[in-house]
């Protein structure tokens, strides 16, 4: 039988991989994990995310790593000769999965907004808030002030916690800085993040997420002035891997996102779009036009939207933690997604203001609860699915080639990390092999 309550050690698999100690105080970091040119992991289970069933689970299953790659895996009667004298860990039963992945972030900024959660929760409306200090506003000039190594130290602690819950990918975004020097500043602390941490960051520059106040009303000439020469510089310095944006009617129009997603081609460089949170404005069909690589939140998609999505390939990403911290009351069309065969990733939209979540086991929980999601499509969500929406190939499934970027879990189905709440499960977690 395999353990479900892990040991405090268990519950921060994370830290044995970590060369530096983790900001958050009571968990003592491990030496970390010499790395091994072939090993076997065995007697395990492996929730391979192919085509074999809604998990692609294999029973009594074994894989091999060798050095950074999976060099073989499938039930343990069939393995070849030349792998079964390799050193060997017996993993007593327990389920492997694919690393997760958390394929959209805000996760470096400057600040928080409790007080302002505290305030809407007394009754204040968001006019209110906006005019005490709060909104985006707060989040830009805590980010601001903060230099690029506040912004790095700032954002480890919830860096680590998606490490302790077997995360080893996550997107960052630029967007809270809204000047050049910032949003630059933000993509920088992201690239850090991976050299501090081992965990693969792709960064998406979302200049185009809000207004300062110093251009109210002047969108275009922001645009102009600000959003697109720091996306040039950026992509001059590498710190961009894709380009994001906000369309809303708070924020900016499919007409303005358009010249940013015009401007990201010149460049080179993939989009994706913040689409249909609010109001549906047309970011989806957008989108679309520019074969983006995901549209994000959605819950104001329709079936139309799902249908471009599908002859694009786009992603469709649901956050449902800003659906919860927001209430809102408009839920994505999932039945959509799946009529039209689009695949749905989850992420966990961690961000100071409508989603201060930082763990994915509870966003997968909350998008099967909220949501009706079925655990598989939650799993396949913060896995392979999550992987395509970071135009990523080598992550996200368990299959010969691919990077050995894996979860093992104190838990016997793969329906157990969906239905959980408050437990971490993970026993440890392979980056790269290690």
């Amino acid at each position: 039988m395999v353990p479900v309550i892990a040991t405090a050690e268990r519950i921060q698999p994370s830290d044995r991989l970590l060369d530096k100690p983790i900001m958050y105080g009571h968990i003592k970091p491990l030496n970390p994990v010499k790395k091994k040119t072939l090993m076997r992991l065995a007697n395990t289970s492996i929730a391979t995310l192919g085509d074999n069933g809604p998990y692609g689970l294999i029973e009594q299953a074994t894989v091999v790593i060798d050095n950074h790659v999976i060099r073989w895996v499938g039930p343990e009667t069939e393995l070849p000769v030349e792998f079964a004298n390799h050193e060997t860990t017996d993993l007593e039963g327990r389920l492997i999965t694919p690393a997760f992945i958390d394929c959209h972030t805000h996760i470096v900024h400057g600040g928080h907004r409790a007080v302002e959660f505290e305030m809407r929760l007394e009754g204040a409306s968001y006019e209110e808030v906006a005019r005490a200090g709060g909104g985006i506003v707060s989040t830009m000039r805590s980010t601001r002030a903060a230099s690029v190594d506040d912004l790095v130290a700032a954002a480890l602690p919830r860096v680590d916690t998606l490490l302790a819950e077997g995360v080893s990918m996550l997107e960052i975004k630029s967007g809270y800085g809204l000047d050049q020097d910032t949003e630059l500043n933000m993509l920088r602390a992201a690239r850090r993040i991976a050299n501090e941490r081992p965990v693969r960051v792709k960064t998406s520059f979302l200049g185009a997420h809000s207004l300062p106040p110093e251009y109210k009303n002047r969108a275009d000439a922001y645009l102009s002035d600000v959003c697109l020469p720091a996306l040039t510089q950026a992509h001059n310095e590498s710190l961009v891997d894709a380009v994001d944006g906000f369309c809303e009617g708070i924020a900016f129009t499919p007409e303005q996102i358009a010249r940013v997603f015009d401007h990201a081609k010149t460049l080179g460089l993939a989009v994706k779009l913040h689409a249909e949170q609010l109001s549906h404005l047309g970011g989806t069909a957008l989108a679309c036009q520019y074969n983006a690589l995901s549209a994000d939140h959605l819950e104001y998609a329709n079936a139309e939207d799902a249908k471009l999505m599908a002859q694009s390939g786009t992603i469709a990403v649901l956050l449902p933690g800003a659906f919860y911290t927001l209430r809102e009351t408009q839920k994505p069309p999932i039945e959509a997604f799946r009529q039209h065969g689009v695949p749905i990733a989850l992420a966990t939209d961690c961000n100071p203001g409508s989603s201060p979540v930082t763990s994915l086991l509870l966003t997968m929980n909350m998008a099967c609860t909220l949501f009706r999601m079925t655990p598989a499509e939650a799993l396949a969500g913060v896995t392979r699915n999550a992987a395509r929406a970071l135009g990523v190939s080598d992550s996200g499934n368990i299959a010969v080639g691919q990077r050995a970027d894996l979860a093992v879990w104190n838990v016997e189905h793969p329906a157990e990390l969906a239905y959980r709440v408050g437990l971490n499960p993970l026993h440890q977690r392979y980056f790269a092999g290690t």
